[in-house]
């Protein structure tokens, strides 16, 4: 996990904390659209746009997913998280919406 912290150190605090919220929103965004792309796959099964649209929605929420799993070493490093926060907010990263709690309520410098 060095090369990554290595990687974002290079950038500010503000600018990756941006990013960080960001892909937080925007992989909670795209699982919504995946779900829905679940359930059309489920209604017409045959058809040829239900197949397209899951096969490209779920590239796009696998990518958002990727990038805030990456960002994780160095957001924890930036608030300091403890390992309670930081195995929190891994596990987050697998439920639907849960990402944006972690921008809300854990991503902050005044959680006390």
């Amino acid at each position: 996990m060095e090369f990554i912290e290595k990687y974002f150190s290079k950038y500010p605090q503000e600018k990756i904390i941006r990013w960080f919220k960001q892909i937080c929103l925007a992989e909670a965004v795209s699982w919504f659209f995946l779900f829905t792309a679940m359930t059309w796959i489920r209604t017409d099964p045959e058809g040829v746009f239900p197949i397209v649209y899951i096969s490209t929605i779920g590239s796009i929420h696998g990518l958002f997913f990727t990038l805030y799993l990456l960002f994780l070493p160095s957001i924890r490093k930036i608030y300091t998280w403890d390992d309670e926060d930081s195995v929190f907010s891994l596990i987050a990263a697998f439920f639907p919406f849960a990402t944006i709690w972690i921008d809300k309520k854990l991503a902050r410098f005044d959680r006390e």
